[in-house]
């Protein structure tokens, strides 16, 4: 039986939103948790709200997700600590309105939305094989219903940038990487889910412009609050109900229904290939 008590947790994107409240949350019931922060400032305000609630001491990594050399660096320190890891919840993500490029020369939210779940997941692998029943949970959305199938022409989206879309395809490549994994791990001891956190009210993209608050604006009042969209993520990563169920999308806490293009083997391993090809990891599995 699956008991979150004591065991290893490293979140990503956990200084805000949903991901503050699942860190919250999974401490409260006993996890250890590591976190991945770009802000130190807003990191050590995570460390001493975890402290207050649960008087236990949270870990953070300090590094930037939008660079593979941070990403890499935030890896070998988890890994420093010579511990298994038992739930790794890939959280962090953003949408921008314009087109931005990350220091590696990559389109930032697919950088950040998507390779770097996959990069940070490759790293901590054994670390995971490690923890023994151990659990990777990617936060994906049902944004992946904006778009019709992953666009492989143009994955940089230098020839087309349109905000909605250019996140939907990322999150889209969540449940793709999600169910490629899981096959790939089928004979090892950890499980791999993703999830839709519902529309929540929080700072998550508001941050590109006039017309993007306007919409937040009038959809606030239908939003749900962090602690209600983190629901989901805790739910995969503590629940002894979900112990033997991975390559699944869930969504209030429920399995639920993608679009046929989240469902495409083939784009899954085309999807694969690049991803290893843009971080340079083998993803060898022994």
């Amino acid at each position: 039986m699956f008991d979150i008590k004591d065991k290893n947790v490293l979140i990503t994107g956990a200084t805000s939103g949903i991901g503050r409240s699942a860190a919250i949350k999974l401490s409260s019931l006993g996890a250890n948790i590591f976190f991945v922060a770009r802000d130190k400032d807003k990191a050590k305000l995570l460390v001493d709200d975890i402290y207050k609630k649960s008087e236990k001491e949270a870990i953070p990594i300090i590094a930037d997700l939008s660079s593979q050399s941070d990403i890499r660096k935030a890896a070998e320190i988890f890994n420093s600590h010579n511990l298994p890891l038992h739930v790794l919840l890939n959280n962090a993500g953003l949408i921008n309105k314009e087109r931005k490029k990350t220091v590696d020369g990559y389109e930032e939210v697919f950088a950040i939305n998507h390779l770097a779940y996959f990069l940070l997941t490759a790293l901590l692998i054994d670390k995971l094989k490690e923890g023994n029943d151990s659990r990777i949970v990617n936060v994906s959305s049902g944004a992946h219903a904006f778009v019709k199938g992953f666009n492989f022409e143009d994955v940089q989206s230098e020839d087309v940038y349109k905000p909605f879309k250019v996140y939907g395809y990322s999150k889209l490549a969540n449940i793709l990487f999600t169910k490629k994994l899981s096959a790939i791990l089928e004979n090892e001891k950890i499980t791999v889910n993703c999830l839709h956190p519902g529309v929540v009210s929080t700072s998550f993209g508001q941050n590109n412009g006039s017309l993007q608050k306007y919409l937040f604006f009038l959809a606030k009042p239908f939003m749900r609050s962090s602690e209600r969209g983190a629901e989901t993520s805790i739910y995969l990563c503590s629940s002894p109900e979900v112990s033997n169920t991975s390559g699944q999308y869930f969504y209030n806490c429920n399995i639920a229904k993608t679009t046929k293009w989240a469902q495409s083997k083939a784009d899954a391993d085309r999807l694969w290939d690049l991803s290893k090809e843009l971080t340079g990891v083998s993803w060898d599995i022994n």
